[in-house]
């Protein structure tokens, strides 16, 4: 459908005459079991005129063409009105794009790409009138990210449709402005977000005046792959590439200022992250995520909510579930079950029910003794009602819980971090639980974090062991894994080929088996580097590289989580930054890239003033990267809790969910 030819064939079978008396509102049915879409195209705030719109029902799968219902011609005030008969699959995914002439030549005469702009609009239903013009491209190729290629759009369930609806999270397509989500607190001005939409929808008004296309293009080109022939496609690459020739767009934007505010410096790279806050008033100390099945944000809590730090906050009693978009899951959020303080671990198992451990934080002036709530785990059905008793499933015996993680087979295992073993739930059976004592070929001690290889094998972190343990499928421990690197070990994730790739955080000593979190807050105050922060990859056979990898990216790193490309992503307890490095699949990397090179800017990783101290990294079925503000960047210990979630839009390739496991594609 990028060739010009075929879209004007299109659009004369298609467009409907457009008179200069426009009318008609939009979506609304014409009697004939139709639905008319009306809408403007704009750049700034002029009509585009003489703009070939077509409606696009996305591929329901990776690979699937796109399919045209309707096409029109703007007139010259830049409206359009369109009839078509909308898709029998209610979970369909809807955009419009927009081709035009740059140059004011008629587009049928051009030989040049495409200036395509774009709005999606998401499953089939009536809906007002639209704006297609450079933000909405932007939200649009950002969202979409992972499923635009070659300018068409496609991709399976939920990830798609989701995608489609965080898309009116970055811009509002009925009125073409920023999305009033971007637009207030947590983000607007608080973050830079909102002035980097700007500036590269300020890259996109110059193509489309004419002056600066084949920059863009050439400039907008990932690395080993083809230049992008039109520009919502270039836009996409620049979204999953973002490193990529920064200063050259930057220029570009700087060069054509038409919305505001802007960026007024270059950024490291050109990435988009959100904050969600849910209602305003429960996030405290979000410690992990796990996503379901549609893709819906699982989150532990370490405290009771206050937004002043300097009140006394016990340990938080809810589990909170918020919606692709960033909004509460209808009930959210959910209580009982014997939730208190939640850290780090959380996992929904293959049936959707969902596990959480209960670590005990609470902050410094907590009147509570916390050792009558760090003994157990919870467990609520994917609806949120709790399936444990009201003072948690307790067994093992089980101290101070972090990581927790399920197989494919429903297992689930539990670091039991205070009492230096793991407890495995046979078929998430409560009463069948044991526990393992981590002295057989090796010692782990202060278990942190879990992730099982594509062998059905555990893997745990020794935070004060520096040692990663392997366990076979039943639990027995199998050896020991030093070195490499591994230093205060705390996050670990399997990649699909069956290496783990474990953070070493260097120096963070876990608040279990005798260390304090004022420990734990005194270390954090650095925003440097730290000697012995880094990541090793732990092979299958549990060899180790002489050397683990180290970047400026990776300041006290935590958590680890893999793409369904299987390169990897590790959070920051410092140095407000996400780290991306190349992983073993090195096809999955930019030409010439070895194992373990940062993919994120070596100087900096992918830094956001939105981000604070970070523990949970995850990526969900639409490709975005959801990171843990766990604590404030100066944290009081009353209530150190950071209040948001972080989500980069449209970074890494998509991954099924839920997790049970390596990584998957959808």
């Amino acid at each position: 459908m990028r060739r010009r030819g075929v879209v004007v064939l299109l659009a004369a079978a298609l467009s409907l005459s457009l008179g200069s008396a426009y009318a008609g509102s939009a979506a609304e049915p014409n009697g004939q079991g139709l639905l008319v879409q009306c809408g403007t195209v704009r750049s700034g705030d002029a009509p585009i005129g003489s703009a070939e719109v077509t409606l696009y029902r996305a591929g329901d799968r990776p690979g699937a063409p796109a399919t045209a219902l309707a096409g029109a011609r703007s007139d010259a005030n830049g409206e359009f009105r369109l009839s078509y008969r909308p898709p029998t699959d209610a979970e369909a995914v809807l955009y419009l794009t927009a081709d035009l002439s740059p140059s004011g030549e008629a587009p049928e005469r051009r030989s040049t790409a495409v200036v395509r702009l774009a709005t999606v609009l998401g499953t089939p239903r009536d809906r007002p009138d639209v704006v297609i013009n450079e933000r909405t491209t932007v939200a649009a190729a950002y969202a979409m990210a992972q499923f635009t290629r070659a300018g068409a759009i496609s991709g399976s369930r939920p990830g798609l449709q989701n995608a489609a609806a965080i898309s009116h999270n970055l811009a509002d397509s009925t009125t073409g402005d920023i999305a009033p989500l971007l637009a207030a607190p947590p983000n607007g001005s608080l973050t830079s977000t909102l002035s980097t939409v700007n500036s590269l929808a300020d890259i996109l008004a110059g193509c489309v005046e004419g002056q600066t296309c084949g920059t863009l293009l050439r400039l907008a080109q990932p690395p080993g792959e083809a230049r992008p022939q039109d520009t919502l496609q270039a836009f996409a690459d620049i979204a999953r590439t973002p490193g990529n020739h920064v200063d050259g767009l930057f220029a570009l934007a700087a060069a054509r200022p038409v919305y505001q505010p802007a960026l007024a410096a270059r950024p490291d790279a050109w990435t988009l992250a959100l904050r969600y806050e849910g209602n305003g008033h429960e996030l405290d100390g979000p410690g992990n995520i796990a996503f379901d099945a549609d893709g819906n944000a699982w989150v532990t809590n370490n405290y009771e909510y206050a937004a002043d730090p300097h009140t006394s906050v016990c340990g938080s009693r809810s589990v909170l579930t918020f919606t692709p978009t960033g909004a509460d899951a209808p009930g959210a959020p959910y209580s009982g079950g014997g939730l208190y303080g939640a850290g780090f671990g959380i996992t929904l198992d293959p049936k959707g029910r969902v596990w959480v451990a209960n670590f005990g934080f609470q902050g410094s002036q907590c009147g509570l003794d916390a050792s009558r709530f760090f003994r157990s785990v919870s467990e609520f059905t994917g609806q949120g009602t709790a399936l444990s008793p009201a003072d948690g499933w307790r067994f093992g015996p089980i101290v101070q819980p972090q990581g927790t993680v399920s197989d494919r087979s429903g297992n689930i295992w539990i670091a039991s971090c205070g009492s230096g073993s793991v407890v495995r739930i046979p078929n998430g059976r409560p009463e069948l639980a044991r526990s393992i004592g981590l002295n057989g070929a090796g010692q782990a001690v202060s278990p942190f974090d879990i992730a099982i290889d594509p062998a059905g094998r555990a893997w745990v972190t020794g935070n004060g062991s520096n040692s990663v343990l392997l366990l076979s499928r039943d639990g027995r421990p199998v050896r020991s894994v030093t070195g490499g690197g591994i230093k205060r070990p705390l996050g670990i994730a399997s990649d699909s080929l069956g290496n783990l790739w474990v953070s070493n955080s260097g120096a963070l000593v876990v608040p279990c088996g005798g260390a304090t979190v004022a420990g734990l807050a005194a270390t954090a105050q650095s925003a440097g580097h730290i000697p012995g922060t880094s990541v090793t990859m732990v092979r299958p056979d549990g060899t180790v590289a002489a050397q683990p990898f180290t970047n400026n990216g990776l300041v006290l790193p935590w958590g680890v989580a893999v793409d369904g490309h299987d390169n990897v992503w590790v959070a920051n307890f410092g140095g407000q930054r996400l780290a991306e490095l190349c992983g073993a699949r090195l096809s999955s990397c930019p030409p010439g890239y070895r194992t373990g090179q940062p993919i994120s800017p070596a100087a900096s990783g992918y830094t956001s003033d939105g981000l604070t101290r970070n523990t949970g990294v995850q990526i969900d079925p639409s490709g975005n990267v959801w990171l843990a503000n766990n604590w404030l960047t100066v944290p009081v210990q009353t209530n150190p809790g950071g209040h948001q979630l972080v989500v980069f839009v449209g970074l890494a390739t998509p991954v099924h969910t839920p997790l049970t496991g390596p990584p998957q594609q959808p």
